[in-house]
């Protein structure tokens, strides 16, 4: 018996050990990337069911000099789209909605310009659609409150971008008319379907259909701007108009609660989970890196199924690694942080595999200005400027530095991103972005 409990003790205390191992990685990762007195994240890393990180970082409310907690409510942006596609699944299962049946089946007056538009288009971002957010007129009317019928009108006369099939381009308008058909179908409202047939069975009790009037307990208010501008609240959206696309908030506590119910199938059965996480392929057979609301990605060969959320203040991303049942959650409350890479850095140590920067070489100015340019690749325009002796990207979002570290090679720091440019006839041709998984290949814009 005494050696039975001296077995016991001693594999507690390895435990142990090993926690507090990963412990000190994750925070040798983050470091000194949060301030005390600034907006913050709440960062949780799970392996195998057991917590082994959870902290919170910077402010909650920085008028207040109220501290980030762990139990900090954000608004998780487009984390949303998991629990409207898990929604839209559930239907499938009850056998009130097929994966191909046309959206107008359920939507009769949805224009769909001579197409056959399907949820399971809906579903993979590959309809064709219009994006309202990408929409010019968006900034007029992102303040206004609309019942979701009403929101329709707003861009479902836009002309079609491409055909259903043909492209994967990360559709906002999808998601919001999926929350329409759940509400078609189900008879009830998007946020009280989601609130019914998830929140409550598996006690989410923190988790909100979002709303900017409501009293929120523990709400992490929102922010934009950096250190050196200052920080401002963040601009003022209204959750009717992100709806089944983006308004839901959460903590990471409930999140896991999420997790740990979506991959021990009690929320949908495995096989149609398998549905759910197989990549979509485009009408010519290319794969999508995408299934129903989840992203499909890898680090370092390790498969991972993740999505991020961007939302006025805030920022998101959890990823999950199915081999090594790890799970890394970060909640961000200032588009000025950066939870996605942050999360891909932990779950890349805490699956053995840690990632660390190239060793930088010298390039000369004259060498680096010959890469700035404007590229194209199939996705749109990516830029690459050269400012004060520094070379950095866009694709259409803030700018990113790069460094060299081989003839034509760069990365970025604190990430999976390298970039090599290609060249014909000596002359800066054309570039090759790649990021984990990810490969696109751009050509260079003659000016």
């Amino acid at each position: 018996m005494r050696l039975i409990h001296s077995l016991i003790i001693s594999l507690l205390c390895v435990a142990s050990a090993l926690a507090q191992t990963e412990e000190k990685k994750i925070d040798a990762i983050i470091g000194d990337r949060f301030k005390p007195d600034q907006p913050g994240m709440v960062v949780l890393a799970v392996k195998d069911n057991k917590v082994i990180y959870r902290k919170a970082f910077g402010m909650a409310n920085l008028e207040h000099k109220v501290p980030m907690a762990s139990g900090m409510v954000f608004e998780i942006g487009s984390i949303t789209k998991q629990f409207t596609a898990a929604a839209i699944l559930m239907l499938y299962e009850q056998n009130k909605l097929g994966l191909d049946d046309e959206i107008t089946k359920f939507i009769p007056d949805y224009p769909v310009h001579g197409h056959k538009i399907t949820i399971r288009h809906l579903l993979t971002h590959t309809s064709g659609i219009k994006s309202y957010t990408s929409m010019e007129d968006f900034s007029k009317v992102w303040r206004k409150d609309y019942k979701p019928v009403e929101f329709l009108d707003f861009f479902k006369n836009q002309p079609m971008d491409f055909a259903p099939g043909e492209k994967w381009s990360y559709n906002n308008s999808g998601y919001f008319l999926l929350g329409v058909i759940i509400e078609k179908i189900s008879g009830i409202p998007y946020a009280q379907f989601i609130e019914d047939n998830i929140f409550k069975p598996l006690g989410m009790s923190s988790s909100y259909f979002g709303s900017q009037s409501k009293v929120i307990p523990l709400r992490a208010s929102g922010y934009q701007g950096d250190a050196t501008k200052g920080f401002v609240n963040a601009e003022y959206l209204s959750l009717t108009i992100p709806y089944a696309a983006g308004s839901l908030m959460s903590t990471v506590d409930d999140l896991l609660k999420w997790n740990q119910a979506l991959w021990s199938n009690k929320v949908l059965k495995k096989e149609t989970l398998d549905k759910a996480t197989t990549a979509y392929l485009l009408n010519n057979g290319k794969s999508t890196r995408y299934g129903f609301g989840f992203g499909l990605d890898e680090i370092s060969g390790s498969k991972t199924i993740e999505h991020s959320g961007g939302i006025f203040g805030y920022l998101t991303n959890g990823v999950y690694l199915p081999q090594e049942n790890v799970l890394v959650l970060a909640l961000a409350n200032c588009n000025c942080l950066s939870p996605q890479e942050l999360s891909t850095l932990i779950a890349a140590s805490m699956i053995g595999k840690p990632h660390s920067n190239p060793a930088m070489i010298n390039v000369d100015e004259a060498t680096l200005k010959r890469y700035a340019g404007k590229y194209t690749t199939d996705e749109g325009p990516f830029n690459v400027t050269f400012d004060n002796g520094q070379l950095s990207y866009s694709g259409g979002g803030p700018a990113n530095k790069i460094y060299p570290y081989a003839d034509r090679k760069f990365f970025k720091k604190d990430s999976f991103v390298t970039i090599e440019f290609t060249s014909d006839a000596g002359a800066i041709s054309g570039l090759i972005y790649k990021d984990r998984g990810m490969t696109v290949e751009a050509k260079r814009v003659k000016e």
